[in-house]
């Protein structure tokens, strides 16, 4: 069977062309949080590869530092060596987990106050608001014809835009090389070209993301509004329209018409509503104002009820709160509440409890799997031990016949010290009651355990030799030990064989 062609009109389109936001300026408790928290993640972004910590003349005292060449991981007072990665992966996993918590407690929060995205996005949309106005200003300036002053606007605002993302390119950068350094170099050109290309990309991106697509990003790019689905239930606060007490909508001047004639069979009067509060259901308190929609910086409309636009930034609770203090009506007709809170509010229930609302078997678990994952951590990195042995058998040749009747076995052995320091070590043998010696030393001097100094902070590789007797089984297990002869202390162990002609 055929099916029926779509015909689309000249004036239809599969995708709707994008209507740019003008998010107009608000002032409330939710703005000035998120003031708050935009300006603590820039200071800590662009601040912290300046912030210097004393390691010792052994290391860098760079504070946070993502040392490539020399593969560390310099975090304050913790040190992470590459066979350590999984550190790195247990921060990771808490941070989803912490993101699963968070979102399952109180919706979209990362969206709407840390996400860098947001942050950027808030940060350039300020920087257009000081130069083209607020939302009706900026509105006019884009349908007023080009000249002088739109120009000048224009290059003005994207200059700056470039250099936030000039200065986000480069506070990147300076966590992979030491800061004071390598901001030198680039003053003086003659920093690796790298550098000057990642600068140049990430410049490019937060121009773009952060200045031109802004809500896109959100709405059509990040994945994230489309996985915190399976993260809600009915019980997660979001940001909501509370239509139960705001439906019917009825305009201002409505309302005010209604108070000057409410005895003519039309809507009740203020004085009527005082007097008779049953007849309150009859009138909402949404005013349709649109003060919600003006303030969202995705554009959207919160009385439409949950969209995927919307990440819970709180600013429509602002705006809300400020228009409902104006006609002396209750504030949080839009607020943090949950879907069960609704049908309770609609059946004239009580809502939940801010107890009952977090301490539910999902976020419990969502907690525990996070207490647990952070404090196996704590313990693995205060119980690390600080040296560490591989041993590897030599194999070219497998062993050596002495002109004693002895057997020689080779070994390369590497000693990672991963202090801030030189450590004076001692290796030694256990398992086969033969003697140890390095290339640098002969057999003569050989001994049960031979000494050397790791360098401060690295990887000590010497070859070192075993003689037993001859005589014995072809193939036996050995362990090599070594053990710090400092104050601190410490020492690991890796096991072997040696092996003899059959």
């Amino acid at each position: 069977m055929s099916h029926p062609e779509t015909i689309l009109r000249p004036d239809q389109h599969f995708f709707e062309a994008r209507r740019k936001v003008f998010p107009k300026a608000v002032d409330g408790s939710f703005r000035r949080l998120k003031w708050a928290i935009m300006a603590a993640t820039l200071a800590i972004y662009y601040v912290t590869p300046w912030l210097r910590w004393d390691r010792g003349p052994y290391a860098p005292d760079q504070a946070v530092l993502v040392d490539l060449a020399h593969r560390r991981f310099y975090m304050f007072a913790i040190e992470i060596w590459p066979h350590e990665f999984y550190y790195v992966a247990g921060l990771l996993i808490m941070a989803g987990i912490g993101l699963f918590l968070v979102t399952s407690a109180v919706g979209r929060a990362w969206c709407g106050y840390a996400c860098p995205q947001t942050v950027w996005t808030d940060l350039f949309v300020h920087v257009e608001r000081a130069i083209d106005g607020d939302r009706n200003a900026q509105i006019r300036l884009q349908k007023a014809p080009w000249g002088p002053a739109k120009i000048l606007k224009l290059l003005s605002k994207h200059a700056i835009w470039l250099v936030i993302g000039a200065l986000t390119g480069g506070a990147w950068i300076f966590y992979f090389a030491d800061a004071p350094a390598l901001m030198s170099d680039l003053l003086r050109g003659t920093a690796p070209y790298v550098a000057y290309a990642t600068i140049g990309i990430l410049t490019l991106t937060t121009y773009i993301f952060g200045g031109l697509m802004r809500e896109q990003v959100c709405i059509y790019m990040c994945p994230w509004p489309r996985i915190q689905g399976a993260m809600l239930d009915e019980k997660s606060l979001t940001v909501t329209y509370k239509a139960w007490r705001g439906e019917p909508r009825t305009h201002g001047l409505k309302r005010e018409a209604a108070a000057l004639d409410g005895d003519r069979g039309g809507m009740p009067s203020l004085v009527a509503l005082a007097a008779d509060p049953a007849l309150a259901p009859r009138i909402g308190d949404c005013i349709d104002c649109n003060a919600c929609v003006a303030v969202c910086p995705t554009g959207i409309d919160i009385r439409e009820g949950p969209q995927i636009g919307c990440i819970t930034c709180g600013l429509c609770i602002d705006a809300c709160d400020g228009m409902m203090a104006k006609v002396s009506r209750p504030p949080r007709l839009i607020g943090y509440t949950t879907d069960l809170d609704g049908r309770i509010a609609t059946a004239g229930g009580e809502p939940l409890s801010p107890i009952k609302r977090l301490l539910r078997p999902r976020t419990i678990v969502y907690f525990a799997v996070w207490v647990a994952i952070g404090l196996g951590m704590l313990f693995a990195l205060g119980s690390r031990t600080r040296i560490d042995i591989s041993v590897q058998q030599m194999r070219n040749p497998q062993w050596v016949r002495l002109s004693d009747g002895s057997t020689r076995n080779g070994y390369t052995v590497k000693i990672r010290n991963m202090e801030a320091r030189p450590r004076p070590v001692e290796i030694g043998i256990a398992g086969v009651p033969g003697v140890i010696w390095s290339e640098a030393g002969s057999r003569a001097a050989a001994g049960r355990t031979v000494r050397l100094t790791v360098p401060a902070d690295q990887v000590a590789r010497v070859q070192l030799f075993v003689a037993a007797p001859g005589a014995g089984e072809s193939r036996v297990d050995m362990r090599f030990t070594v053990r710090a002869l400092d104050a601190e202390g410490g020492g690991a162990t890796d096991d072997s064989y040696f092996e003899r002609p059959e």
